[in-house]
């Protein structure tokens, strides 16, 4: 990976050098329309650089590649003769090597522009040998990122909510930035990692995004005409309430006859302006936000006025899930904010229109570090659901961490909520939707830490094929990123300081995920962190405020009852086998049993250890594997850019001296709270 480059930001995983392999050859483009003509341009400067050739639908031209649509009639050589007998889908394209001749063919330019992004991340091996034909298709048909962004500097989130890599790249005082040149280089970063979907602005919408639905349409029409060229279409976060706050209506109640007439008309303006609009995303009646639930209707009612505003012209309303009671008593062991989205949603499933899509956190409380699956997803059968998931890295490091979150989200793709033999997650949205907030901001690293891109990377290969191993998406995010710049042109020389490069990341990141989670929240319990922004230890910083984010330690124990036996009911909301095996204080899988049982300190894991000193142990060796990683940095220095070598030395001093920070805030508390020692004798302040 470079330094930024003179534009203010570097290419991430599109460096110039990726396209090497292409941009020396000898390529043929056919087929028409907008993405074919971006396919055709990316070729072109991949050639004028490095001594290539790229012709338009010159069949008897000599070549070493073909990118071409299925509908062209006549293609040459080897392309025709590959011509795939069944259709490759509206994003899929077909892959095969014959002859000493690449093939690329798709039904629709998006398969194209994804094919060519494939045959980038292959480089050299794309023209090497024999490759019998292989058909490549999305497993899901919306590939989404949720930008938190505000229009204006909000005074407690700052411009982007959660956000830990500047401003907005869309957004600036007030208005949309004048040169969307990075707009244009962040689709292009999206369309070669497989997402096709981004919605613009904040769920939590305030006034002056509310606007954007209205009189400052032409700001998201503006970032739609610079994001088309990569199949990225662009959805807009509403306010429910909208019809009162911007059309002068005395309710937004969704079975009143004049709202209805309102949204109509104001999606139909949307579609007017932007043809290809995606649809709405909506955060109702949570955390303050308006909804149905004011005029007495319920989310399904709600959901569907969208839904219906929207469908004449293909549109869809992502409806988020995250709604529970933020008022809570914390004294009141009976409310449980992990059963809230069920409570709220599964009655209501077949209620909901076909273009509705209920977006579901992947966990029942609030991207944790670990938390079960959520319920929901296994209780809507009738219902289309979104899985979402935080790219962002709000409760895990914030990207002053490294944090890799794919094997976090591997996880929870592979859950099969119906036990071994049944689905799994990865099935329940099949042809549906995966959903991220994204992790990028205005810093020209684009993620803050250099290393996060790698979490924006994965999250776009594990929405196109979710059973992906995380581990190889990292290679191609190293392969991609680093490599290029590392080797030059990849003479034999430089092989083993790649292969060095390599395995200092995968040592660093791998396991980063489950490193962190050795120094924060222990067993599952979640939520110790500091109030508001959420960043650095603080165990009681929740225990007594009204969000209903308890963990109930006392000097007997630690845990939230959920059980249906004595607790809030919660392990009922899952169907067999696992409403069982949470249930039960002997099969509940370690890693997650403080969520589901209120369990004494010396109780006895299955690793053997007691909770107590589980709790130590995992809290030193968490530090340490950080001060490790931090060693493995330095000693690798001469394989990095100098300054993003120093930018990401100076965050690992920063998670080294946080993850001290946890162990001895953690490992302190529960000494006193518990009494009980540490056996191996390490000093707890």
């Amino acid at each position: 990976m470079t330094a930024p480059d003179p534009a203010g930001f570097h290419p991430a995983w599109l460096p110039p050098e990726a396209f090497r392999a292409i941009g020396s050859r000898r390529v043929l483009v056919f087929g028409d329309g907008l993405l074919a003509e971006t396919v055709h341009d990316e070729v072109a400067r991949a050639c004028a650089r490095f001594g290539g050739r790229v012709r338009r639908g010159a069949e008897n031209e000599p070549h070493d590649l073909v990118l071409a649509l299925t509908t062209v009639e006549v293609l040459p050589g080897v392309a025709g003769e590959v011509r795939p007998d069944s259709a490759t889908g509206a994003e899929g394209y077909l892959l095969a090597r014959r002859d000493g001749v690449t093939v690329v063919l798709a039904d629709d330019p998006a398969g194209l522009l994804y094919g060519l992004f494939h045959v980038v991340r292959l480089g050299e091996s794309a023209f090497t040998g024999e490759r019998p034909a292989e058909h490549h298709r999305p497993a899901t048909r919306r590939r989404m990122l949720d930008h938190w962004d505000n229009v204006d500097v909000h005074p407690v989130m700052g411009q982007v909510e959660r956000g830990y890599a500047g401003g907005s790249i869309f957004w600036h005082d007030g208005a949309p930035r004048g040169d969307l040149a990075r707009v244009r280089a962040y689709g292009r970063l999206l369309a070669a990692c497989g997402i096709n979907a981004v919605a613009v602005n904040n769920v939590n919408v305030h006034a002056t995004e509310a606007r954007l639905l209205t009189d400052r349409l032409s700001d998201v029409a503006a970032i739609a005409d610079v994001l088309r060229p990569y199949g990225i279409r662009v959805h807009l976060s509403v306010n429910f309430a909208s019809p009162v706050a911007l059309g002068g209506l005395p309710t937004a109640d969704p079975l009143d006859e004049e709202v209805r007439k309102w949204w109509a008309g104001v999606t139909e303006r949307v579609y007017d302006t932007i043809p290809d609009f995606g649809g709405y995303v909506v955060k109702a009646d949570s955390e303050g936000q308006p909804g149905p639930f004011a005029y007495g209707r319920d989310h399904a009612d709600g959901a569907n006025l969208l839904a219906e505003a929207l469908e004449p012209f293909g549109g869809v309303v992502h409806w988020r899930a995250f709604v529970y009671n933020h008022r809570q008593d914390w004294r009141d062991r009976a409310t449980d904010r992990a059963r809230a989205a069920y409570d709220h949603f599964a009655p209501l499933d077949g209620r909901f229109r076909d273009n509705v899509i209920l977006q579901v956190k992947h966990g029942p409380i609030d991207f944790q570090v670990r938390e079960p699956v959520s319920p929901v997803i296994a209780a809507m059968p009738a219902t289309r659901l979104a899985v979402e998931l935080q790219v962002t890295q709000e409760y895990t490091g914030q990207q002053r961490h490294v944090c890799y979150l794919a094997p976090m989200w591997r996880e929870v793709l592979g859950f099969r909520p119906w036990g071994p033999d049944g689905d799994a997650v990865a099935d329940v949205i099949d042809g549906g939707d995966l959903v991220g907030v994204s992790n990028v901001g205005d810093d020209p690293y684009w993620t803050g830490h250099p290393l996060a891109q790698a979490n924006l990377y994965a999250f776009g290969r594990l929405a196109w094929a979710p059973r992906s191993d995380p581990a190889a998406i990292l290679d191609e995010w190293i392969d991609l990123t680093f490599v290029p710049t590392a080797s030059g042109d990849t003479e034999p020389a430089a092989t083993g300081e790649i292969e060095r490069l390599r395995r200092t990341l995968h040592a660093i990141m791998d396991d980063s995920w489950r490193t962190y989670e050795r120094y924060t929240a222990p067993l599952g319990v979640g939520f110790m962190v500091r109030p508001g922004h959420h960043y650095g230890p603080d165990v009681d910083g929740y225990e007594y405020t009204p969000w209903g984010t308890y963990h109930f330690a006392d000097r007997d124990g630690v845990g939230v009852d959920r059980t249906r036996a004595t607790g809030t009911g919660f392990t009922g909301q899952y169907p067999p086998p696992w409403s069982e095996v949470y249930e039960s204080l002997d099969r509940c899988p370690d890693e997650l049993l403080l969520f589901f049982h209120h369990v004494p300190y010396g109780h006895v894991l299955h690793s053997g250890s007691t909770v107590i000193q589980h709790v130590y142990d995992t809290h030193f060796a968490g530090a340490e594997q950080v001060e490790q990683a931090r060693r493995r940095w330095v000693e690798a220095a001469g394989l990095f850019d100098p300054s993003l070598h120093a930018r990401v030395k100076e965050l690992l001093d920063e998670q080294v001296r946080c993850a001290e920070e946890w162990r001895d805030q953690i490992n302190a508390y529960f000494f006193r709270k518990s009494g009980v020692p540490d056996v191996r004798g390490r000093r707890i302040p």
